[in-house]
């Protein structure tokens, strides 16, 4: 892993008490001036699981699998682990890498796809944190964050999905295809973050096309492995912003009241938007979802995210590894849909504040005094 001294899983956080709730989703929407009425109807969700979220305990158990496969390979180097929003937060957890001794850290996020909440906020809050390290007497002590690229075109992150996917779909042997829809499901997010998702100077809509590609492909290769006929599709959960601001649609629970009135009795929900069975695949599937599914007579198969897959753990590793070639000079592999290690400028812009980001060319512009 030369040069990096340490590893920092980062992810989004979530309560582990029912105490945790409100003070949580308080910094989830820190800014955007939603009143705590709002943010107690959301809080109910947390309260059906006795207050405390799955997300963390996931990362505790991919913080092990990833520490196994980097024994496997005979790397010793430390993991480390930080939150967007709960303990342990990301300040932290850099506290502790320069209070360590360590003096350059390599990032690896739990979230696999390119826009403003998905990739710039998390670099927001490296930078944040540094700020705050910063105002410590010890300063930085020289400590340096690097970040692994977005991952939703990675072989391993396709492998492991496709797996889940074809396991859970043996379920449905027998049905005949003209019965069976197929729906791969993300977290919804407003249209324009989507369509400013990517470099500044790109296509846009990264978000949404880096979704509909690994779907397709992964639709092909399940019809191919099963002898199906299936056209999947890619559909929303979790959207909550006000009705006056347009999401992406269409709703997965209004698409399963859709494909029931046409004849439709089997409906495969793959959560390709997550890397984990956290909240939004608990309550919003698992829950909400079932619920619509039983109300119009539909069975829904729920596949696995890919959690702790050995497939999706080991590809994990080999991006730090490439992560760590590419800081030493080095050439790594390429594929389609590659996302770089350090964001181009404009990259996934927050839209409502400009805000330092680490992990960046415009953090690198900006610390030279330059435009960005």
């Amino acid at each position: 892993m030369d040069p990096y001294d340490a590893i920092l899983l980062l992810s989004f956080g979530g309560p582990e008490a029912p105490e945790e709730v409100m003070p949580f989703l308080r910094r989830v929407t820190a800014g955007r001036g939603i009143p705590d009425e709002r943010l107690e109807e959301v809080g109910h969700h947390y309260h059906l699981f006795g207050g405390r979220s799955p997300i963390n305990d996931q990362n505790r158990e991919l913080l092990a699998a990833l520490r196994a496969e980097l024994d496997r390979r005979g790397i010793d180097t430390p993991l480390l682990w930080g939150n967007r929003n709960s303990e342990p937060f990301v300040a932290d957890a850099l506290r502790e890498a320069r209070e360590a001794g360590h003096r350059r850290v390599v990032t690896l996020t739990t979230s696999a796809y390119s826009c403003y909440s998905s990739c710039r906020q998390y670099r927001e809050d490296l930078a944040a944190a540094m700020a705050e390290l910063e105002a410590d007497a010890e300063g930085t002590d020289g400590l340096e964050v690097d970040k692994v690229g977005q991952y939703a075109a990675r072989p391993g992150f396709h492998r492991a999905n496709l797996g889940r996917l074809v396991q859970s779909m043996r379920a449905l042997d027998g049905a005949p295809d003209a019965e069976v829809a197929l729906l791969f499901v993300t977290h919804s997010i407003p249209d324009t973050m989507d369509e400013t998702s990517g470099p500044g100077d790109g296509d846009g809509n990264l978000y949404q096309r880096q979704h509909l590609a690994l779907a397709s492909s992964l639709t092909e290769e399940a019809n191919g492995i099963l002898g199906r006929d299936l056209e999947g599709e890619l559909v929303f959960c979790s959207r909550s912003g006000p009705p006056s601001q347009p999401w992406l649609e269409p709703d997965v629970n209004d698409r399963i009241e859709q494909l029931a009135a046409d004849g439709v009795r089997h409906v495969v929900v793959a959560p390709i938007g997550f890397v984990s069975d956290h909240m939004e695949v608990a309550y919003d599937l698992d829950t909400e979802a079932a619920e619509t599914a039983e109300k119009v007579g539909v069975q829904l198969v729920r596949v696995p995210t890919v959690g702790t897959d050995p497939v999706f753990v080991a590809d994990l590793v080999d991006a730090l590894e490439e992560r760590a070639a590419e800081a030493r000079g080095e050439a790594v592999p390429q594929f389609d849909g590659r996302r770089p290690s350090v964001c181009e400028v404009g990259c996934c812009p927050n839209l409502r504040a400009a805000k330092p980001a680490l992990c960046g060319r415009d953090s690198a512009a900006l610390a030279a005094g330059e435009p960005s």
